[in-house]
């Protein structure tokens, strides 16, 4: 499975709603997840320019872009970042998928 990394920001109205009536969100983030047939790993509250972030196994692209959609369509978060995670392994195979290939690249502007 992938790992999708994912920041975002909760609306005025959100957070309004969460002093109102506190809450812990990850039972319904892991729910959703769990849904797109995937898994939660990490929930996070943040300081700073995000207010929470996951870490999650997806099980594939579309359904992982699906429980974002539910997730924007719902008017409580914005700001959706999501970024793919890899481990050093799977970037070690990279690498060498790059080192077969990068003798036969020929660089922009380079004659």
């Amino acid at each position: 499975m992938t790992v999708f990394i994912t920041q975002g920001r909760y609306t005025n109205q959100a957070l309004k709603g969460l002093v109102a009536k506190p809450e812990d969100r990850m039972a319904e983030v892991k729910a959703l997840i769990e849904r797109g047939g995937g898994k939660l790993i990490a929930y996070y509250i943040t300081f700073g320019e995000y207010d929470f972030l996951t870490i999650a196994e997806g099980a594939d692209p579309i359904s992982t872009f699906a429980s974002l959609a539910v997730t924007g369509a719902s008017g409580s978060v914005t700001d959706l970042r999501t970024t793919l995670g890899f481990t050093s392994a799977e970037a070690k195979q990279a690498y060498e998928k790059a080192n077969k290939s990068v003798a036969q690249f020929h660089p922009a502007g380079a004659s």
